[in-house]
């Protein structure tokens, strides 16, 4: 690789970025309204000034707090945090701020933000004047970034000649040195770790040190840092973010090493703030007249603020002026004995900018270069610092996320490759070693992305291979807390993806609830809020779960996977957003995304996805199916029992024959689910622990017997589910020992065949119930007849039939499908058969029906004994077949019956006036036309919660209306609004001049 080219090619990338980001930019500032900004958490309007003083070594730091007479206002919900760049703009003015700044501290009623200098060269606020505050794209790393290459690109003498040859592959790297047997500054560090600390030392210009998640990357970092030391070397240790290099700090600080930390304050953790090097400045000795010069500035302030000529303020600034360029010399005099006298200087990379306090120092101060999190930087910003020394040592995960880059177009042409996966892919393993025990995960968690991400070379240290939640001090043992490995799931259960217009990001309502509940589960269980973590891909997603979470569990910790890459939690719950019917996963299928989301968990992790629509991604099926094996599966349905329409329980007339017609039958019903902060008891006694944790289903009606034949769970159940259509029972409660899998096959099954399923009770005692739908859609012959009005006066009737029963021929196609369907697979041409077969038995049964009318006309024209006729005429019908029928009287019982009401009881006539039902096809009157009367009412539910969840709306005309107005309109208005506020102010100023003069 030729360096102009690779110089010329960078530029050009960076440029596409800048570019990007400068649109983004311009877009939220021209075309957003500032209220849509402050609602998106980057704008804070209608702020004044309640403090400003000199402060945090020399800069202006001025304490913003909202513009109104309540003293317990509170700022709007933001996303500003301590080293945000900001930009500061009258809320009259348009144009460029007044000043930019660093956000230094915030409050829920305060923000403070620490001012350099402003455009005039002197920042002067009026307490009584109206401000906001904007987050600012940073444009000085780029400039840093670009400086830096062309830097690079005129290289021609200097400690890091030889280092560029061999990072540009122009020579082989030397042959590593003799070096003697270390003395560990830490005595825990394993096999692999000493390894690379000395592998490290001995090469001449790189290596590199891959650290997988959890493997103690940092802590062998510290340990060469000290090493290199001890050897007399001076280091420069770099890092893309601040929390990375502060991390470093804190580690190397309990070594009592001399460390100097060079970067702004205001971006520095208060523990190590310290050791920066405006902390070192203020205790030197030149300290006291540093004071002095503050307080000489703050009374300058004062006084321009207190007189109204303009000669004096001229002066009084001018005096400012040259307070501050004394304070500065007195600073720069003592920096460079400062950085000297540094063992260990630590910054960004882009901290260690030749415009920085570096510049300083001889060119050859530095022997070595150490930069952390090296795969999460770009490139470009490696080599601020890479041309500061003639060796370098890269530590990172070129497996987990790249950089993060605006414009899509720049990181598919190469930006996104770090300077580490660029090494490695040319040189392989002779500059890199790898990191092998991991000291984060339980086993189970970590031998996933051993498999997938690190060619199973990962191990897990035992004092994490089998620790739980449940080994937490103040944790209950619960079904949650015993588990490292849960994958909850959406599929078959509605819960489909949001798409919102004004959002390039995505949503899933469905699963935020879902997460609130395992979270829930999980607090009561004794996990601290604090030790838990959710994580998102998509930024709408998190906002969404923190509007559902926040607010019940201040410590919880909500953000995407990039905000996430670093840390690491007790629990972890991912939330994956994606169902939808197409397959389509986004940019879940980046792997390293999904490798960084699942192993930020140490004890514990739950996946909430819809199964079919992610295992169109090959990678994530490997984790589901990962999941599936290694841990305990649920189904939605376990918690979110409201979504699907049929686990609701429903009124059935069966048995209730007495009542009279045309009144509501009275419920026979499954028990209701009942909210899970709240006990709930089975109807059945809890079985045995001797009992296997498979076993087969229990009926209401019949004791509990284990049938020997039943070792395929999938299929016992489904024998049992088929002996239950078929048999008079209502109802089958399965017992609370089958696990979590047995409970989500019994749940699919049930849907397939249309019964009612309800999951009831909490932990040990959870179990199923199912019992069959309305008698509209489901009952056999005799079951409808049992509640017609031959069934009136309580005479016994025969058994039913195997013509009675439901047809198995029927039912043949959804067995067959039932282990497609478990495995997430649907095989479109078995369901094609499979409505082919429905219709062909709802045909058979209407047939079936029409017979049992005409039955019932013949006995009413032969003038027969009511009740003789009730009590024989099926068997007599049966036993002369269908040669002696009246075929007249068949046509017209059936024409009769086509003309009724289609309610049981109910002769009204439908042949003028009636309604058709669209759910089961049959005509009524107007008394029994809805649903939830004759028995359709799960099915109307159901296509009422389709309709909405697909269109927002239940019929046409009944969503709300929109009434926002148009983007432009409403930037319009809100300028004619400021323009009409402004003249007023300016009328009431002129007014009360007035009245003073």
């Amino acid at each position: 690789m030729d360096v102009p080219d690779f110089v010329s090619r960078q530029l050009e990338l960076l440029q596409e970025e800048r570019e990007a980001e400068i649109t983004e930019t311009r877009a939220w500032r021209e075309s957003v309204f500032l209220k849509e900004l402050q609602r998106k958490g980057v704008c804070l309007v209608k702020l004044q000034v309640a403090s400003q003083r000199t402060g945090l070594y020399g800069r202006l730091l001025v304490t913003f707090q909202p513009r109104k007479y309540d003293p317990d206002a509170e700022l709007p919900c933001n996303s500003f945090g301590p080293g945000d760049i900001v930009g500061l703009y009258e809320s009259s003015g348009q144009g460029d701020p007044l000043s930019t700044g660093i956000v230094t501290h915030i409050t829920p009623k305060l923000v403070t933000v620490a001012f350099e200098e402003s455009r005039d060269g002197l920042l002067s606020l009026d307490q009584e004047d109206s401000y906001h505050l904007l987050k600012l794209a940073n444009d000085v790393t780029y400039k840093r970034l670009k400086k830096a290459l062309n830097t690079l690109n005129q290289y021609r003498t200097g400690p890091a000649c030889g280092l560029i040859d061999v990072l540009f592959f122009t020579s082989d790297p030397s042959a590593p040195s003799e070096t003697k047997p270390l003395k560990f500054y830490n005595e825990l560090l394993d096999v692999s770790q000493k390894e690379a600390v000395s592998f490290s030392l001995a090469q001449k210009e790189l290596a590199i040190i891959h650290g997988p998640p959890g493997t103690g990357k940092t802590t062998t970092v510290v340990e060469i840092i000290l090493q290199a030391v001890q050897q007399g070397l001076k280091v420069l240790c770099c890092a893309p973010s601040n929390i990375a290099v502060d991390n470093l700090v804190e580690r190397l600080a309990d070594y009592k090493e001399k460390i100097l930390r060079l970067g702004h304050p205001a971006r520095l953790l208060e523990s190590i703030q310290h050791h920066s090097l405006d902390a070192v400045l203020a205790r030197g000795d030149s300290a006291q007249i540093v004071a002095d010069i503050r307080k000489d500035i703050d009374q300058a302030f004062t006084k321009t603020k207190k007189t109204q000529d303009k000669g004096e303020r001229s002066h009084f600034r001018n005096e400012i002026k040259a307070l501050r360029k004394e304070l500065k010399e007195r600073e720069e005099a003592a920096m460079i004995e400062i950085l000297t006298q540094a063992n260990v200087v630590l910054a960004t990379n882009t901290g260690t900018s030749s415009d920085g306090p570096l510049k300083l120092l001889p060119e050859n101060h530095f022997d070595l270069v150490v930069i952390d999190e090296c795969a999460q930087a770009l490139e470009a910003s490696c080599w601020i610092p890479l041309l500061k020394a003639r060796k370098c040592i890269l530590a990172g995960d070129h497996k987990q996320l790249p950089p993060t880059i605006i414009s899509n177009k720049a990181a598919a042409k190469g930006l996104s490759v770090s300077l580490m996966e660029r090494l490695i892919q040319k040189y392989g393993e002779s500059i890199v070693k790898m990191l092998t025990v991991q000291y984060r995960m339980h086993a189970a968690i970590m031998q996933w992305a051993s498999t997938e991400m690190y060619c199973g070379q990962l191990t897990a240290h035992p004092s994490v291979a089998h620790h739980l939640l449940k080994d937490l001090p103040g944790v209950a043992s619960t079904e949650e807390t015993r588990i490292p490995l849960m994958l909850i799931d959406t599929a078959g259960c509605g819960l489909f993806e949001l798409e919102v217009e004004d959002e390039q990001s995505k949503g899933n309502q469905g699963e935020v609830h879902l997460v609130g509940f395992h979270i829930q589960a999980l607090v009561e269980a004794g996990v601290k809020a604090r030790d838990i973590a959710v994580i998102a891909p998509y930024n709408l997603q998190v906002d969404m779960l923190r509007e559902h979470l926040c607010h019940r569990y201040p410590e919880l910790e909500i953000k995407s996977v990039d905000g996430f890459q670093g840390r690491e939690k007790e629990a972890v719950v991912l939330s994956f957003v994606r169902s939808n019917r197409k397959g389509e996963v986004g940019f879940l299928a980046e792997d390293r995304r999904i490798n960084v989301a699942v192993t930020r968990a140490r004890r514990h992790v739950a996946v909430i996805c819809d199964s079919r629509t992610v295992s169109s991604h090959v990678f994530l099926k490997r984790l589901v199916d990962y999941l599936s094996e290694h841990g305990e599966v649920r189904t939605a349905f376990e918690y979110l029992s409201d979504i699907v329409p049929e686990n609701y329980s429903h009124e059935s007339s069966q048995g209730h024959g007495e009542q009279g017609a045309g009144s509501k039958t009275s419920a026979t019903s499954a028990p209701k689910p009942q909210p899970k902060s709240q006990k709930c008891k089975p109807n059945l006694k809890k079985p045995s622990t001797q009992q296997p944790a498979t076993c087969p289903l229990k009926s209401v009606n019949e004791p509990w017997v284990e049938r020997p034949e039943m070792k395929d769970n999938s299929g016992s159940f489904r024998v049992m589910i088929l002996e239950f259509l078929e048999s008079s029972k209502t109802q089958l409660d399965f017992p609370s020992s089958l696990n979590s899998h047995d409970r989500m096959l019994v749940h699919q099954m049930a849907e397939e065949y249309g019964l009612q399923h309800v999951s009831t009770g909490e932990g040990r005692e959870r179990y199923i119930s199912i019992s069959k739908t309305t008698i509209a859609s489901r009952s056999s012959p005799t079951t409808a007849m049992s509640s017609s009005p031959v069934n009136a006066d309580n005479v016994e009737q025969s058994p039913p039939s195997e013509s009675q029963r439901p047809d198995k021929e029927a039912l043949t196609p959804v067995t067959k499908r039932g282990s497609s369907m478990s495995s997430g697979k649907v095989d479109l041409k078995m369901l094609h058969l499979e409505r082919m077969q429905r219709e062909k038995a709802k045909k058979e049964e209407r047939a079936r029906r029409n017979e049992a009318l005409s039955i019932g006309f013949q006995e009413a024209v032969g003038g027969k004994d009511k009740n003789e006729a009730k009590g024989k005429a099926a068997v007599k019908t049966r036993a002369d077949g269908p040669a002696e029928e009246d075929i007249d009287a068949l046509i017209s019982a059936a024409v009769k019956a086509d003309n009724t009401c289609g309610f049981p009881r109910c002769k009204a006539s439908v042949v003028t006036v009636g309604q058709l039902c669209l759910h089961c096809n049959k005509r009524y009157c107007l008394s029994h036309h809805i649903p939830e009367i004759h028995g359709c009412g799960e099915k109307a539910k159901a296509q009422a919660r389709q309709r909405i969840s697909r269109e927002g709306i239940l019929y046409a005309g009944s969503g709300s209306k929109d009434k926002s107005l148009d983007p432009a309109k409403r930037a319009h208005l809100q300028r004619r609004l400021d323009k009409k506020l402004n003249e007023l102010t300016s009328q009431r100023k002129s007014k009360k001049k007035g009245k003073e003069e």
